[in-house]
């Protein structure tokens, strides 16, 4: 059973250099598109109580409000269900916002990236810092309390005084919820076919990201996963559930999916999926010491951490003594802390997170 729904939407005004997504697809194909969509959707899902909806890209904000709302229609939602809509600034529109909050959209997640106009343009950004200040105002007023915006550092020419200024102005926004990513380039991308100059070094994306977790614990958002930061009550719930090795359906070309013990990606080519929606590219079932490494991993992401108690339980282990040379190596590193029967990273951890999950899996 699959409580949680991500969606993937690929249409884009224009693809931005760093990204590396199924995107980029011309909005005039959306009806045809939207089509299949729905026709996978009719196929696979079994009518459960959804307890999120994800919707994103892309650039899903392109879609019309019929678009929207034939979409999230065929779904059986819980009363208070998150459904969040990705959203580019140079989309928000009052009229078009205020219809959106009104066919149950609860919140909004806003590709910002950063606020320095010379950057965004770099990076190839449609948007301003302009657009992004009206863009935040008019959702505001369209009643939307749920609001996140995405920050990208190690950006081409960014240093820590230009990513302090992106910090102080999204503080300035009154929003609940950050999430913040180290740049990566992808080979797929056009930085990975044409790379940029003067990007910061590790050391100093480091500095950055040590940067972004003082600024923003310093005012009043937990850090409560790696990237991501938030007001008490406003963490992502659909990105906790990933984290959590939660069920859920992945609808859309490319999207990933997890149901029972079986993960799968949907084709990845615009034509194949607008034939066949089912196509899967990718499809594995899971071994039980597979289930237990990704339950670790994804646990670790999260500031609580792994509850050693329930995964003793789950996987009929002695999750201490299973692991207890790593265990003992990192926490004398200070990059693990055991406290109340959960293991998790140290902020300092954080920094080194991939290294020591890595050493967790066979």
């Amino acid at each position: 059973m699959a409580n949680h729904v991500y969606i993937h939407i690929p249409f884009c005004i224009k693809k931005c250099n760093y990204c590396s997504f199924v995107s980029g697809i011309d909005i005039k194909y959306k009806n045809i598109y939207l089509s299949a969509l729905i026709s996978q959707i009719n196929s696979t899902y079994k009518n459960e109580k959804i307890k999120t909806l994800y919707i994103g890209g892309g650039t899903p904000s392109l879609l019309d409000i019929n678009d929207i709302e034939n979409i999230i229609k065929h779904f059986n939602f819980e009363n208070d269900t998150e459904i969040t809509l990705e959203v580019n600034p140079e989309t928000v529109e009052k009229t078009k916002f205020h219809k959106i909050k009104e066919i149950g959209i609860n919140r909004l997640s806003l590709g910002v990236q950063s606020f320095n106009d010379n950057i965004l343009k770099d990076i190839g950004r449609n948007h301003t810092k302009k657009n992004i200040l009206n863009s935040i105002e008019i959702i505001k007023e369209c009643g939307f309390d749920n609001i996140n915006i995405d920050l990208i550092y190690g950006l081409p020419n960014q240093n820590t005084d230009i990513l302090k200024k992106d910090i102080e102005q999204s503080l300035n926004l009154g929003i609940q919820h950050i999430s913040t990513y180290g740049l990566k380039i992808e080979k797929e991308s056009f930085f990975g076919k044409n790379p940029p100059q003067n990007l910061p070094n590790d050391e100093l994306q480091a500095d950055m990201y040590i940067e972004l977790c003082s600024d923003l614990t310093q005012n009043g958002f937990e850090h409560y996963e790696i990237s991501n930061f938030a007001k008490k009550g406003f963490e992502s719930r659909h990105n906790c559930a990933y984290w959590a090795n939660k069920n859920y359906y992945g609808f859309g070309l490319s999207a990933s999916g997890y149901e029972g013990k079986k993960r799968y990606r949907n084709i990845a080519s615009f034509k194949d999926y607008i034939e066949n929606p089912n196509i899967k590219e990718e499809e594995t079932e899971l071994t039980e010491g597979e289930i237990l490494e990704e339950e670790i991993f994804l646990a670790l992401r999260l500031k609580t951490g792994i509850d050693i108690e329930k995964i003793n339980k789950k996987f009929n282990i002695n999750f201490t003594d299973k692991y207890q040379n790593i265990i003992k190596k990192y926490t004398e590193l200070n990059l693990l802390k055991k406290e109340n029967n959960k293991l998790s990273l140290t902020e300092k951890g954080f920094l080194l997170s991939n290294e020591i999950m890595s050493e967790f899996i066979d």
